[in-house]
């Protein structure tokens, strides 16, 4: 088990330039930004060798140092390393991008330090073999965040965000402290491993699986607590890209990886698809009204969340850990090439009149996406497809039928129309492939999904309903855009529907001070 020993190497790379970064924390600190790219690029090169040596050696778990399970270990199974090699490619990107971005800062040293210490707690996050490192590790990725949020600390609207997002971090790692604490007193280990391979729904269980949820929920800034994640927008573009497309993923990577405990409460789990659907068509719809790009970004990223949220709920695990790879290199993406995009959508000339679908047209567009679906499905087959991924593809397809429903208007040219049918097939197949490919790659460290039981089959109908009715409501939003409600829908929609202001009132308005 000595292999067990190498994906250590890539937090401590980083964690050497954080150490370094407290020798120049000032203006252009020499050599430090290239070496904080090539110490990211190193973690990255760890990660893929550790998933070679996984390939070769098989999944394992062993502590390092410490005893009775408690102190520093490795899991490698195919989850930890997907999210090794996930955060430290995002990791290495974002370091490089900074090394130009923050250049004549004068507190550029400190924040490439912060930013490497950043990216090593979350890569001891993913890996953690045990109880307490996994705690500990998701402790330090928040305090360290908390540092990098507080760059500019002479703006008022930085502090007000990071000490919200201070409060309800620390609510989260209460509740995950009090779910480990349950944990280990339920199986008498602290290993990880363990605890999975026994856990039953007892009470202690069950009570450790809603408190894991709760921190789940609370660092995916999901519905009512999910302001802060839309405030944070004062610290500079690598701290929004390393958040959205890295951090953020910690609440799903939890549920991913205590999904056998989670089973063991299906009340929780349907929990779960309740807040996680919610968040979802509400983050989405005021992502819509949005103005600014880095705002609207950050509602897309509450949505994404509360969409792989949904799919946890739904016990598609697998498809919730593609999600987060996906969502991730999307997002580190936009926020990293933002202004590039403003710039080049500003230079554009004004367009020519917009095809407008009809209702008509939006039917026939739900429709042919239905039929679409069906047919890639049979040709891929449904056989050995749990329900709930059956449906979560027609949730897709709702997705895909408003392009189409442009594609399909009176108006539209026939090569937008072939192309639209084109990408819907595409969306089709790529979905099943991945899927197949997701749960090949998990079989064996992830549960399988359960048969729905009759909650689960009312939820799954009640996601469809909803769903399907958000999206021929956007569709056909052109054709009642001038009614009277709808201009006073968007204004509510634009201000979140006030939620994030109700949640500082409940606060006591602390978020109002201006001391930290």
């Amino acid at each position: 088990m000595l292999y067990l020993f190498l994906p250590l190497l890539a937090p401590a790379l980083l964690l050497a330039v954080a150490v370094r970064a407290r020798r120049s924390p000032g203006l252009r600190p020499a050599a430090l930004p290239r070496l904080a790219e090539y110490a990211g690029l190193g973690a990255f090169v760890v990660s893929v060798m550790s998933a070679g040596l996984l390939m070769m050696e098989g999944p394992g778990s062993s502590p390092l140092l410490g005893l009775l399970g408690v102190g520093l270990s490795v899991r490698l199974d195919v989850v930890s390393v997907v999210m090794l090699c996930l955060v430290s490619f995002i990791g290495w990107i974002v370091l490089r991008y900074s090394a130009t971005y923050m250049d004549g800062e004068a507190r550029q040293g400190a924040f490439t330090g912060w930013m490497a210490a950043t990216l090593a707690a979350v890569l001891l996050l993913v890996m953690s073999g045990n109880l307490v490192q996994l705690v500990l590790a998701w402790t330090a990725t928040s305090l360290c965040l908390h540092q990098l949020l507080l760059f500019y600390r002479d703006r008022t609207t930085a502090r007000r965000a990071a000490r919200k997002k201070a409060l309800v971090a620390r609510a989260s790692e209460v509740s995950l402290a009090i779910a480990a604490l349950l944990l280990i007193m339920s199986y008498g280990t602290s290993d990880i491993a363990t605890i999975l391979a026994t856990a039953a729904p007892d009470l202690l269980t069950i009570t450790a699986a809603v408190l894991i949820a709760l921190a789940a929920v609370l660092a995916s800034a999901q519905f009512p607590t999910h302001g802060w994640l839309t405030e944070v927008m004062e610290a500079p573009t690598p701290v929004s890209a390393l958040l959205h497309a890295g951090v953020i993923n910690a609440g799903g990577f939890l549920l991913i990886r205590f999904a056998d405990v989670m089973l063991a409460a299906p009340a929780v789990m349907a929990l779960l698809v309740m807040l996680g659907g919610f968040t979802a068509l509400f983050g989405g719809l005021v992502m819509l009204t949005q103005s600014a790009v880095k705002t609207s970004l950050a509602w897309s990223t509450i949505a994404q969340m509360a969409f792989m949220i949904m799919q946890c709920g739904l016990a598609l695990f697998p498809l919730a850990l593609l999600h987060i790879v996906a969502h991730s290199l999307y997002k580190a993406h936009a926020f990293l090439s933002a202004g590039e995009a403003v710039a080049n959508v500003a230079a554009i000339r004004r367009p020519g009149p917009v095809a407008v679908p009809s209702g008509r047209n939006v039917m026939q567009a739900f429709g042919i996406g239905i039929v679409i679906y069906a047919l890639v499905g049979a040709i891929f087959g449904f056989d050995g497809k749990s329900v709930q991924a059956i449906a979560l593809g027609v949730i897709l397809i709702f997705g895909v039928a408003y392009i189409l429903a442009q594609g399909l208007a009176d108006a539209a040219p026939g090569a937008l129309t072939r192309r639209t049918v084109i990408y819907a097939t595409a969306t089709s197949v790529s979905y099943f492939l991945l899927q197949l490919a997701a749960l090949k790659l998990t079989a064996g460290t992830l549960p399988a999904t359960p048969a729905p039981g009759p909650l689960e089959w009312a939820l799954i109908l009640l996601a469809l309903v909803s769903f399907g009715a958000v999206a021929v409501a956007q569709a056909t939003f052109p054709l009642w855009a001038m009614h009277p409600a709808a201009a006073g829908l968007r204004v509510h929609l634009s201000n979140g529907l006030y939620a994030n202001a109700i949640f500082d009132r409940l606060l006591g308005g602390w978020s109002k001070r201006t001391q930290l």
